[in-house]
């Protein structure tokens, strides 16, 4: 222990203490009480310089409405979006509404949380013209100036854990609660300090700066900065690199391409398989983000001689990829409830991935987005793709119902997919292991339509953060339902629902009709006559649920012809088809 910081027991006490210098509390910025604190971590804050040397941090621009400017980017047409802009005279010239932001998020390091988009059209000058209705101010302030679209590193205000700081490359706006850091020259290497501050030390240097966990931009300024050598550069760069892999896998990402279990290098000959090499595949990624981090822990515990204070480990929970599902899942679930989880969700995203291809949004045949854009037509998929192995639906309604009444049925469609995807070879076992992965709960006979009927849409809006870009028309008890693709909605898409209603309830009257003869028919056993009453009895009280659709909700809704603008996000345009629609709790909260 050293001279300064040495620690005994007073005459009849219990407690330990500790003798510290108050000259030293004074070389530690804020001069915070961190009595605990050794000698290398005071020399460092003597003889360092500090990050504030080589960054400039910056409040977030406030908009004043993020209800009104912000959107999730798979909200609007994807051809008004900005990629890449290098600066505010560049966003202007592109002609585009909405550019990338950097707003937070879920605590994720190195890469990742490219969510969000802000209306920044001609410099923002809507944002910069919002005011208060009351007092006439502008209510939106922190306009990123110069700092706009510049690559920078970016966090989110609060964390109630650890530093979770990530690369952002050129072409983003930052937008509160997020923050931000640039180089103040062109010596200022990011990736280094990008390292510095996912590093356990960085951690450690905040808890000895700030009393709250209130990860404020003056306190990471003040963490000091020591050589560390070229290998904390290569290291930031290869997080980077992996985690941008692990992030563009999965639909959220603007930069996916398509499903990795439909990569040549993990397709097997039954998906079973293929889920086996994928999953073997993102173990070796936690084993090398892991190993990534922990050497790179290594390095500034050495370079600030914190070896007495600091280990290099790293649990698999704080590899923040998420095809961990160490990190993804968390809390006390034993390896066995963790592969189930991870498993159950590649088989939603699969499903995902093929509803997707059926509205045209994806193709098997082509990388990336497809139909992204508002008010698209099959012609246009069929100009992109032009024989498709799996062709997009042809009106953009997908019937989604209890059993096989139509030959464009989201249970039949999926089918058809799973066998030009993965092949007629081994259709049986493939379709059965994805309905065993589904079946999270247990159930008996429990199916793919099963999943479609009862949680498909649950988790579509829990996966596009309450912003779906498919939207389940449906009767009040679910007798109906069908998917339609936002991006491809029409004014005239609620007269195509409404006739699909129209000929399902024409196929339930008639199998009333049979049910009736059946039921009179004294060649019927008695135990058919029972079941066929029953039956009977169900489909007529169907068919005055959709009669009643149909006159109260959906028939007055296709004559208003809606028009929607996706500009307006999902939150305004999904109530303008109200009751048509599935109601989803909490989309009518106030944004963030």
């Amino acid at each position: 222990m050293s001279d300064h910081q040495n620690s005994g027991r007073e005459q009849g006490m219990e407690k330990y203490f500790f003798r510290a210098s108050a000259e030293d509390f004074k070389k530690i910025p804020g001069s915070p009480i961190s009595y605990w604190a050794p000698d290398s971590v005071i020399r460092a804050f003597e003889h360092g310089n500090f990050l504030d040397d080589f960054v400039h941090a910056r409040i977030a621009l406030a908009t004043g409405d993020n209800g009104e400017f912000i959107r999730c980017w798979s909200e609007v047409s994807f051809e008004k979006i900005g990629f890449g802009i290098k600066s505010n005279s560049d966003s202007v010239n592109s002609g585009c509404k909405w550019f990338p932001c950097n707003k937070g998020g879920d605590f994720r390091k190195w890469f990742g949380n490219n969510e969000f988009i802000i209306n920044w059209l001609n410099d923002g000058e809507a944002v910069k013209s919002i005011s208060d209705p009351e007092t006439g101010r502008i209510r939106s302030h922190n306009y990123n100036g110069d700092f706009g679209f510049q690559e920078s590193l970016s966090w989110s205000a609060l964390s109630s854990s650890k530093l979770g700081i990530r690369y952002s490359a050129q072409g983003a706006m930052f937008v509160t609660p997020g923050s931000s850091a640039f180089r103040k020259s062109e010596k200022t290497n990011l990736y280094v300090v990008l390292s510095l501050l996912s590093s356990k030390v960085a951690d450690y240097f905040l808890r000895l700066i700030s009393a709250t966990m209130n990860i404020e931009v003056g306190n990471i300024l003040r963490i000091p900065v020591l050589e560390c050598g070229e290998e904390t550069d290569r290291a930031a760069k290869n997080a980077i690199a992996l985690v941008k892999v692990d992030w563009d896998a999965y639909e959220i990402s603007w930069d996916f391409t398509s499903l990795p279990l439909l990569h040549p290098d993990y397709r097997k000959s039954t998906l079973k398989a293929s889920y086996q090499k994928l999953r073997a595949h993102w173990r070796e990624m936690t084993l090398e983000m892991q190993r990534l981090e922990e050497e790179n822990n290594r390095i500034f515990i050495d370079a600030y001689g914190l070896q007495d204070e600091l280990t290099p480990d790293v649990p698999l929970n704080e590899i923040t990829l998420t095809c961990n599902p160490h990190y993804r899942y968390g809390g006390d679930k034993s390896e066995e409830e963790l592969e189930a989880m991870l498993l159950a969700d590649t088989m939603r995203e699969l499903v995902s991935y093929a509803v997707g291809c059926m509205f045209g949004r994806y193709s098997l045949d082509k990388p990336g987005l497809i139909l992204a854009n508002q008010g698209e037509t099959l012609a246009d998929y069929l100009a992109q793709v032009p024989k498709p192995s799996f062709p997009a639906d042809d009106d953009n309604v997908i019937p989604l119902l209890d059993g096989d009444w139509f030959p464009d049925d989201i249970t039949l469609r999926f089918r058809q997919f799973l066998r030009v995807a993965f092949g007629d070879a081994h259709y049986e076992d493939n379709l059965a292991f994805i309905e065993q992965a589904l079946n999270v709960k247990g159930k008996r006979n429990y199916s793919l339509r099963d999943y479609f009927l009862g949680e498909f849409y649950a988790d579509h809006v829990k996966r596009y953060k309450k912003r779906p870009i498919y939207w389940l028309f449906s009767s009040p008890k679910g007798t109906f339902s069908a998917l339609v693709y936002l991006h491809r909605y029409r004014p005239d898409t609620v007269s195509v629902v409404l006739s699909y209603l129209r000929d399902f309830r024409k196929k339930l009257a008639s199998r009333l009709d049979y049910l009736q003869q059946v039921a009179i028919n004294p060649s019927a056993s008695q135990s058919e006559k029972t079941k066929a009453s029953k039956e009977a009895d169900t489909i007529k009280k169907q068919l005055i649920e959709l009669d009643d659709y149909e006159r109260d909700t959906l028939y007055p809704l296709a004559t208003e012809q809606v028009e929607l603008d996706l500009d307006d996000g999902v939150k305004v345009n999904y109530l303008k088809l109200g009751k048509a629609l599935k109601k989803i709790p909490g989309l009518e909260a106030k944004e963030d």
